[in-house]
């Protein structure tokens, strides 16, 4: 199982838009600069974050993103999904169908895969962890693990209004 590298630089630039003004946004260009990638790359995930909400895009010369809710209405669980989708990880594809048993008409009571059943549960609760961890938390636990002079760095960067 593996997550795309988009989570994680959505989850990144979404901890930075926390402390920008309410009235203000960052544009891509600003973001994928500090990331150190393509804007049209960070483009692609904004337009997923957009549509599912998280965050909202300003129109004009002075435009970019915001978010569009609370950063403690916004959990690891919803970016996930955003850039993602919401398909399991685990796929079922009834293999036990094609067994010998069947083939052979020995078994034919339709039951429900035990291993199915055992993978989408394991999934459930990691949802229910990952919606547990919000923007907020993220953004309180930088302050701890990060260097005080870092996280003010980053944050001097946002707040320029001619970048």
């Amino acid at each position: 199982m593996q997550y795309s590298i988009g989570v994680e630089y959505a989850l990144h630039c979404l901890v930075y838009l926390i402390d920008i003004p309410e009235d203000s946004s960052t544009g891509i260009k600003e973001l994928s600069s500090f990331q150190g990638i393509s804007d049209t790359y960070l483009s692609k995930i904004f337009t997923k974050l957009s549509k599912a909400g998280i965050v909202s895009s300003v129109p004009g010369v002075k435009g970019g993103y915001r978010l569009a809710k609370s950063p403690d209405e916004i959990s690891f669980w919803d970016v996930i999904k955003a850039v993602e989708g919401p398909k399991p990880i685990f796929q079922c594809k009834n293999i036990k169908d094609n067994g010998y048993l069947y083939k052979e008409n020995c078994c034919s009571a339709p039951s429900s895969c035990t291993i199915n059943i055992v993978m989408l549960a394991a999934e459930e609760k990691m949802r229910d962890f990952l919606r547990s961890k919000t923007l907020a938390w993220l953004n309180e636990e930088l302050d701890v693990v990060l260097p005080k002079q870092m996280r003010e760095e980053t944050r001097k960067y946002f707040s320029k209004s001619d970048i």
